[in-house]
């Protein structure tokens, strides 16, 4: 059984390969913009919902396969801190995060064909910056590293300087939450030697 990975993503690759976790990568395009009045688990789960679905329909029939739709964001204070504009939006959004804890939010969906078998989660995870000078948060953002990142910042990279504690999985804060994936992949009959 084939792991399709619906996301262009080189984190989520990264991770599953580490994990050595075969997969190939079939991205689905979807308007990632948050419906009016959606929360950050509601608009990650849609997401990654309609990922999974988007990369089905783009493939036609590939045979047994488990398609992996993921999608991942940023909330502080109940507001969705999605990826930046521009340099000035990433200095706010890091202003924001500074000396704060936030939560980074994936929504999971695997479609599984044929039989459109499917799973879904949301994994939460917890993480509080340390307070950053202006001077820290310009220096940052002149890497180029948070312009395409959720809340402008990648706890792998440059940002992990910043971020003294976490609570959750770590992997959920990459962007894709390593362990529920495996129990979900589990569950829908993948296993290692299929």
């Amino acid at each position: 059984m084939k792991i399709i990975l619906a996301s262009s993503s080189t984190r989520r690759a990264e991770i599953l390969r580490s994990a050595g976790i075969p997969f190939e990568i079939r991205p689905g395009q979807v308007d990632e913009a948050p419906l009016p009045g959606e929360d950050a688990a509601a608009m990650v789960a849609r997401l990654a919902e309609s990922k999974a679905r988007a990369a089905a329909q783009a493939i036609g029939t590939p045979g047994d396969c488990v398609i992996v739709g993921a999608d991942t964001t940023v909330e502080l204070d109940g507001q969705i801190l999605g990826k930046p504009d521009d340099y000035n939006h990433a200095e706010r959004i890091l202003a924001k995060l500074s000396g704060r804890t936030h939560r980074v939010l994936t929504g999971l969906f695997l479609l599984r064909l044929p039989g459109n078998g499917t799973r879904a989660a949301v994994e939460s995870s917890a993480v509080t910056f340390a307070q950053m000078s202006k001077e820290e948060i310009d220096a940052y953002v002149m890497t180029g590293e948070p312009m395409d990142k959720a809340g402008a910042y990648a706890i792998q990279g440059y940002a992990g300087r910043f971020i003294p504690k976490i609570e959750g999985d770590y992997f959920n804060i990459v962007g894709l939450p390593l362990a529920k994936l495996y129990a979900l992949l589990q569950e829908l009959g993948w296993r290692e030697d299929t």
